[in-house]
């Protein structure tokens, strides 16, 4: 009776594990708001493991430890798509979804100016696939193949921790084909391409090309070291059971089931609301935590999808309008290093100009010596360049059987290409370095530039033509000559008369008066950005405090590790470095010291903002600086733990999931209160 009791026993706390683990992935993968810590779930996920290993007759195929299969397979298998994965024709404007629109009114006998309701939803850039459920239960995940018929890679999609291997609560048919898109963060790629790198392996091209490799592993357990996520966006087959009369509603459906769906997803009514969506979404796409590739629109009631019914191979109800390309090929024409305000030389591209994530690209960016390395590059080589958002191009790919028999090696300087001096590369670093330091000219405008930007000293009207003039003249050689320059010499650079130079020497003098922070920013020590400018300006209080730490007290500050506090004690130990600061006050830039503040005493300490929308006076980014001045954390999503949101016209589904949540959610005119109150005047 014991041993039946013992096992009886098993089998309650196997079912009681098994139900929290999957309550706790489906707040964590489909809902998106954790609600324990990772060290919990490892704990509890860990006691499963050991209570089936104790107990193998309750081992089952759905368990939460299942999720990678130990043998992998020889080949992948063929299967038949019971109803055929579409394609969609696409919307290259605005015209051809004019033309979509009209196409449907007249096909369902609609006036030219009626409006249908559209189901709106990112275009993934990853993988579609099919999952089929039978009572509730993962029996096969295939990919879209050609459309009918696909591959077999139900071991892989189980790895994946947003695919349900039990559906939750009920309702659901006895059969279920869902369909979706499998996919890679973008911190997932830079996750598995840095370890590749680490290993000395090949790595990824793209997000995309990322995804699709993982998922034909033969061996699931590399896949289940891929970060790879799901997002469901309709139904295929289904038998029994009814689904809802709007798509809308299915995707509803498929989510309290236990199935990710996409947050951004919206419903709109008419064109212009489409149209509206995807320039709200092509304006955020940068700032999206994965790639997207367009928007898919659709009918959203499914008895109008059913009468306005198919074409060739793709549904007359839905298209997907794309956005540029973020990738393309061209040639390499040379490579020319240039050198930075740190003095890192950095070999850049000169390209055959192509068009590229909506602007034309001719130049791209190769990072260093070893990328260059890794990559095979030779000047004349084809490569794939890609511009995601406004982040700077880079050439991803080589494409070696186009590789011209004249195509000649990358060869790097031994000396500064614009002072002559001696470079050198540290043991640490694949970065190559000129040593010149104040006497390079490229190093002395990279930090002009650096100090007068927006959110340094703000110095308006100092653009890049005129701190190229003042370098190359020999006018200025560091950031404290700026404020001592004689108007006569500012009258005598080209495009600067009267009017001009006194708006200019208006705006250096306003520019005296600044903040602690923005000061120790606009010096631009290696790796200290303004976050850690911020942190150090509270910890301190004062320039003076600030100079007079050692490497303890630094790194007693936040964010400031042994890198960091090995940058600042540089600096502070650089005779030259002190003396250009010395100037700078001589000048007459001065700020109001502060009251030290330790991280945890400030007034936001511990709370958790998230910023969306437009502010009209602040901006997000200073909005962004100045609520983490005050100790709050600023999180690019909206969880349980969110705090507060800022929500600005234009907000999207950020804001729709503040209001779901209960979260407190202000406008701009509220924070600027807040900080008023706080003794921050933006």
């Amino acid at each position: 009776m014991a041993e039946v009791g013992a096992e009886l026993s098993a089998a309650e706390e196997v079912a009681r594990l098994r139900e929290q683990l999957e309550a706790w992935n489906y707040q964590y993968y489909v809902r998106d708001d954790p609600t324990v810590p990772d060290a919990e779930y490892d704990r509890s996920l860990q006691r499963l493991r050991e209570l089936e290993a104790a107990n193998p007759q309750l081992l089952s195929p759905e368990s939460p430890t299942q999720r990678v299969g130990a043998t992998p397979l020889a080949q992948f298998r063929q299967v038949q798509h019971e109803l055929p994965m579409l394609s969609l024709e696409n919307a290259f404007n605005a015209e051809d979804m004019q033309d979509f629109n009209r196409r449907l009114l007249e096909r369902l006998g609609r006036a030219p100016a009626d409006e249908l309701e559209f189901a709106c939803e990112p275009k993934l850039d990853g993988i579609a696939v099919s999952l089929v459920y039978r009572d509730g239960r993962l029996q096969r995940g295939a990919t879209r193949g050609d459309g009918t018929t696909g591959e077999d890679i139900t071991h892989n999609v189980r790895t994946v921790a947003s695919v349900p291997l039990r559906l939750r609560g009920a309702g659901y048919p006895p059969v279920l084909e869902v369909r979706g898109e499998i996919y890679l963060p973008r911190a997932g790629f830079e996750q598995i391409n840095a370890e590749a790198r680490e290993r000395g392996e090949k790595i990824f091209v793209n997000p995309r090309n990322a995804a699709a490799g993982s998922l034909r592993q033969l061996d699931a357990r590399v896949t289940a070291r891929r970060p790879l996520q799901m997002c469901c966006y309709s139904v295929g087959l289904y038998e029994g059971g009814d689904l809802p009369p709007l798509h809308s509603a299915v995707l509803d459906r498929l989510q309290a089931w236990g199935l990710r769906i996409n947050s951004e997803s919206r419903v709109v009514t008419g064109l212009d609301a489409c149209n509206a969506y995807y320039e709200e979404l092509a304006a955020r796409r940068a700032e999206l935590p994965y790639d997207i590739d367009g928007i898919v629109f659709k009918v959203n009631d499914l008895a109008l999808q059913q009468r306005l019914g198919f074409v060739s191979r793709a549904p007359r109800w839905a298209i997907a309008r794309k956005f540029p390309a973020q990738e393309e090929m061209t040639r390499v024409l040379a490579v020319e290093f240039q050198v930075g305000r740190t003095g890192a030389i950095t070999p850049v591209a000169r390209l055959e100009p192509v068009f590229v994530g909506g602007v034309t690209v001719s130049n791209a960016t190769l990072h260093n010596s070893d990328e260059v390395e890794r990559l095979g590059l030779r000047i004349g080589d084809t490569v794939i360049v890609r511009r995601a958002g406004d982040v700077i191009p880079q050439v991803v790919a080589v494409i070696p059987e186009q590789r011209p028999e004249s195509a000649q090696p990358v060869v790097f300087p031994d000396a500064c290409p614009v002072c002559g001096s001696v470079v050198e590369r540290a043991e640490d670093e694949a970065v190559l370095r000129c040593m010149g330091g104040l006497i390079c000219q490229a190093q002395q405008k990279a930090a002009i530039r650096h100090f007068v930007s927006r959110r340094a000293l703000d110095v308006d009207g100092l653009g890049d033509k005129l701190v190229e003039q003042l370098v190359d003249r020999g006018l200025v050689h560091n950031v404290a000559d700026i404020f001592t320059l004689p108007r006569a010499q500012w009258l005598e650079l080209e495009r600067m008369g009267e009017k001009s130079v006194d708006k200019l020497l208006a705006a250096l003098e306003r520019s005296k008066a600044t903040t602690l922070q923005r000061f120790i920013y606009a010096l631009g020590i290696r790796e200290v950005g303004e976050a850690t400018a911020g942190n150090l300006a509270r910890h301190f209080g004062s320039w003076e405090a600030l100079v007079a730490a050692d490497e303890e007290a630094l790194l007693a500050v936040p964010d400031v590790g042994p890198v960091v506090a090995d940058h600042l004690r540089q600096f502070f130990d650089s005779g030259d470095s002190l003396a250009v600061v010395r100037a700078l006050r001589a000048a007459g830039v001065h700020w109001p010291d502060l009251e030290p503040v330790a991280a945890e005493a400030l007034p936001l300490a511990g709370q958790t903002w998230v910023v969306t929308g437009t502010l009209e006076t602040l901006g997000r980014n200073e909005a962004k600086a100045h609520l983490e001045a005050l100790g709050a954390r600023v999180a690019g999503s909206v969880s349980a733990k969110t705090h507060t949101v800022v929500a600005g016209p234009g907000a999207g589904s950020k804001l729709g999931k503040a209001t779901e949540l209960g979260t407190p959610i202000i406008d701009e005119a509220a924070l600027l209160a807040l900080l008023a109150q706080h003794g921050v005047q933006p």
